[in-house]
């Protein structure tokens, strides 16, 4: 028995349940060495002793995996620590604090000497995934995609992104001396795309910045050099929109669209002012047939609710419904549309025009000065902020006021346009 070897110099008893008892025996020949039995029997040693006037006990382990002259030696460890003054609680723990920041050291290394940019790059998109649209989400996985897959609609193959030179670089060799040469080659072959992907490079580059593993690699963000935008050069303003004069072009070539579905969000862009990556986002839950409302995720209130037109309605109800998507595609990964871009450069080369997606945004509020409609208003359906103070904090728009004035705009771009509609005929099609 263990305990043979030590005297009952004091039992240590206490008022509480027979089990949770325990007696303390110590040892005559080592200073501060316990054996502690419970009242179920368990035994282990301890080593108690003073520091700085306060008791101090610490259990050293079971006889089973103790020896006694091991447990002996322990405590007499333990008490040339705490004679000098050292509690060797703190001591271990700063020794496994010590070891964890050498850990922590080595992955750090082994990050700056392994991590590349397509892999962190995959990462910020996974993590900021549910809070992008899906344009913006395509955007980035356009700008860094290898290339040379078969295009769903087209022989040829696909071209690399913007970024794609960058995806096998270390992360810590993107540096100012690496984005300018990135820019010199992308900024002559494709001006546009390479600013585009820039931007979103820097955006990524301030998340590595505060990312816990990234932020020891990058410190700092060279796309924002001087060097680098001036071989990208500036973007030229965009004033595209339809004219008056250019609507029946417009919508003819539009309307003859194979694909149902871009050729209604295409039309329902124009009608609505709406952001692109806006409406590909509409569910069939967020439009109300019954009281002719739509809702739609708003970039600055986070939603908004606006008038369901006539001609609008009578579109959508006409859509396949193939799942919760309203603009839904059976080829995309997200089932719904993603790039209608192409299809609207094309019908734009038929019509003889020169309108981008964002372009079709800006109609719907150019065109609406033609029938002297209150910016307010044309701002609340678009969904920009509230200028000035009355707009800010003391107009309220009921929904029955803007579909007042957004049915008449509706009415006056068809019949520019030369399309005889009748509101009636939308009854006919709707789905319940």
């Amino acid at each position: 028995m263990e305990h043979q070897n030590f005297t009952a110099q004091r039992v240590a008893s206490f008022r509480c349940a027979p089990d949770k008892r325990q007696s303390l025996f110590w040892d005559a020949k080592t200073p501060g060495l316990g054996l502690r039995v419970t009242g179920t029997g368990a035994k282990s040693y301890i080593f108690e002793t003073k520091l700085h006037g306060k008791t101090l006990r610490i259990t050293i382990g079971s006889p089973a995996s103790w020896p006694l002259s091991k447990a002996q030696d322990e405590a007499a460890r333990l008490k040339v620590m705490t004679d000098s003054g050292q509690d060797p609680r703190q001591v271990k723990a700063d020794e496994i604090a010590a070891k964890k920041s050498a850990a922590a050291a080595m992955t750090a290394q082994e990050a700056r000497e392994t991590i590349i940019v397509g892999r962190a790059w995959n990462e910020y998109i996974s993590a900021m995934k549910p809070t992008w649209g899906a344009l913006h989400l395509h955007d980035h996985v356009r700008a860094m995609q290898a290339g040379g897959e078969q295009r769903a609609r087209s022989s040829k193959l696909t071209e690399p992104g913007a970024l794609a030179s960058l995806a096998e670089i270390r992360l810590i060799d993107l540096t100012t001396e690496c984005m300018t040469a990135w820019a010199k080659i992308e900024g002559a072959k494709r001006p546009a795309r390479a600013r585009n992907a820039r931007t979103l490079l820097s955006t990524f580059l301030n998340w590595c910045i505060a990312h816990p593993i990234y932020g020891a690699i990058v410190t700092s963000n060279p796309t924002q050099s001087k060097e680098v935008k001036k071989h990208l050069g500036k973007a030229a303003p965009k004033n595209d929109s339809l004219q008056r004069e250019q609507l029946s072009a417009w919508f003819n070539a539009v309307k003859q669209i194979q694909n149902s579905v871009i050729s209604t969000y295409l039309q329902t862009m124009v009608l609505t002012g709406a952001r692109p990556n806006e409406l590909v986002s509409v569910h069939w839950g967020d439009i109300d047939f019954q009281w002719n409302s739509m809702t739609i995720k708003d970039k600055a209130e986070g939603l908004r609710v606006i008038p369901l037109t006539p001609y609008v309605a009578h579109l959508l109800a006409s859509l396949p419904r193939r799942n919760e998507w309203a603009f839904s595609s059976p080829t995309s990964a997200s089932g719904h549309l993603v790039e209608p871009r192409i299809a609207h450069d094309k019908a734009c080369a038929i019509a003889g025009l020169d309108v981008t997606l964002h372009g079709l945004r800006r109609s719907f509020a150019s065109l609406c000065e033609w029938i002297e409609m209150p910016a307010g208003i044309a701002a609340q359906i678009q969904g920009h902020k509230p200028q000035g103070v009355r707009e800010k904090h003391y107009i309220r728009r009921p929904l029955d006021l803007l579909r007042v004035w957004h049915v008449k705009i509706e009415k006056w771009i068809l019949g520019q346009a030369g399309i005889d509609f009748s509101p009636t005929i939308t009854a006919l099609h709707r789905v319940k």
